[in-house]
């Protein structure tokens, strides 16, 4: 629309400007071209006596040239030698210029010049009197005269015509805004309902579609879209409905196994507790089957709480802890303590959160419990507090560290995934696969956050940033 309004703009004060020239032009040069004839022809039918003296005859003379001056009247002098006189009171001219002067005696045919003078325009005319000695020749006198007219009236319609210009081509422009207007609206309104659609598929609406209207790109332009939200929202159904088959799937199965799992895993206990009794082969499929029971149990478990988190279903249930001695009996009841070296803690006393225990249990067996499995002792735990600014509020920050040889950069982006082997020839591993993923899921129902990185030492670091008062939240 600015655009539009710039080339109308432009047109109009064109046409406008070219109009006001072209009229001021005709105007003055009509007024000009009658003064210079007219005053002309009378200084050639005037005859005067040379050598002059001045004197009423002079003045009398000049006086009868400005009465027929036209097409306004004329105020006429005289100049010969130091002989000055004028039809007026006064007679010195101010109006007359250096520059007529020196034109009147270099041109006997005359000249003229266009003079403001106090913001008054005048019309100075000069015709030096001349004898002609041949039809081709003349012979200067010394006698020039001068004619000077005011131009009011021209200015006068001339500042006419400026004004009728402006009038002119501010309705034009406000005619023009009209069809601007409506060509914008052409094309803004599909926008504006192309993005309109845009967020509110972004927003989840997947069933937004646009009205097509006319033929032209715009309506090209709508039905793509049409088309492409409706194989979109197609295709999200879909993958929605594999994905809730597959979330029911792993919540049904680990369901149905519970039960013969938790049978199998009665049944081993009592054959572990017979395994000594037993001929060597016998025993060592006994450990064995016992062993894979245990990591499917685990394993099972681990699905269950996966699901939970899936289906939205994993509550927080906060309480106020002292932080520390939760870390500690964590450590204790996996049986890790410093008196063996296996795990170091800086547990600084005093430091309370309001957090979901049962949940804060599992996020730090499954990373001192990975850390003991993947990398090397001694496993670091550290805690503290940051306040990082007034606008945020005061982060409790736990780490766990171990001197093991890190993580390779490659593995670092999937550190998180579900089922994710860092190492592709250990296809089998003590634990579930799951560990890292549940442990990302209940930092992130407590409203912090995970990394994980390597010391500059040596060894794997997993930093978890929790607010010191997480809210209670459903899943």
């Amino acid at each position: 629309m600015l655009a539009f309004l710039l080339v109308a703009a432009v047109s109009a004060g064109t046409t406008a400007a070219l109009t006001f020239r072209e009229a001021r032009t005709a105007l003055l040069e009509t007024a000009q071209d009658t003064a210079v004839t007219s005053f002309r022809d009378h200084v050639q039918q005037t005859a005067f006596g040379l050598p002059m003296q001045g004197g009423e005859d002079l003045q009398s003379v000049l006086r009868d040239i400005a009465r027929k001056g036209k097409p306004h009247p004329w105020v006429v002098f005289a100049e010969y030698g130091s002989v000055r006189a004028s039809s007026g009171e006064n007679p010195v001219s101010t109006v007359i210029t250096p520059e007529l002067r020196r034109a009147a005696r270099a041109n006997p045919h005359g000249s003229f010049e266009r003079v403001v003078k106090d913001g008054v325009p005048y019309l100075t005319i000069a015709m030096p009197m001349v004898f002609r000695t041949s039809p081709d020749s003349v012979l200067p006198s010394g006698l020039v005269l001068y004619a000077v007219m005011r131009m009011s009236d021209e200015q006068v319609n001339v500042d006419a015509l400026l004004m009728a210009g402006r009038d002119g081509a501010l309705p034009g422009l406000a005619v023009a805004l009209i069809p601007g207007l409506i060509a914008a609206r052409s094309v803004l309104r599909p926008v504006r309902e192309l993005s309109q659609a845009a967020r509110s598929m972004g927003s989840g609406r997947l069933d937004t579609r646009i009205a097509v209207r006319g033929s032209d790109e715009l309506a090209d332009l709508a039905r793509t879209f049409n088309e492409s939200a409706g194989q979109l929202e197609r295709t999200v159904r879909e993958l929605r409905e594999a994905e809730a088959r597959a979330r029911r799937f792993a919540s049904d199965v680990s369901h149905e196994l519970r039960t013969p799992l938790a049978g199998m895993l009665a049944v081993t206990e009592v054959l572990d507790e017979d395994a000594d009794h037993l001929d060597a082969d016998t025993a060592r499929a006994v450990r064995l089957v016992s062993a894979e029971t245990g990591k499917l149990a685990v394993l099972v478990e681990d699905l269950m709480e996966i699901s939970r988190f899936d289906a939205r279903a994993a509550e927080l249930n906060a309480d106020e802890i002292d932080v520390a001695e939760t870390i500690r009996k964590t450590l204790h009841n996996r049986h890790w303590t410093e008196t063996d070296g296996r795990v170091r803690t800086e547990l600084p006393d005093g430091i309370r959160a309001r957090l979901d225990p049962r949940r804060f249990d599992i996020v730090i067996a499954n990373l001192v419990g990975n850390a003991l499995r993947h990398g090397s002792a001694p496993v670091t735990v550290r805690l503290r507090t940051e306040t990082r600014s007034p606008a945020t509020p005061d982060l409790l920050i736990t780490q766990v560290a171990d001197n093991g040889p890190g993580i390779q950069p490659a593995v670092l982006p999937h550190i998180f995934d579900r089922f994710y082997k860092a190492d592709a020839a250990r296809t089998r591993s003590a634990g579930s696969g799951l560990g890292l993923a549940i442990t990302l899921e209940n930092v992130k129902l407590h409203g912090g956050t995970i990394h994980a990185g390597n010391l500059p030492g040596g060894g794997a670091v997993f930093t978890v940033e929790i607010p010191l008062h997480a809210q209670e939240a459903g899943g």
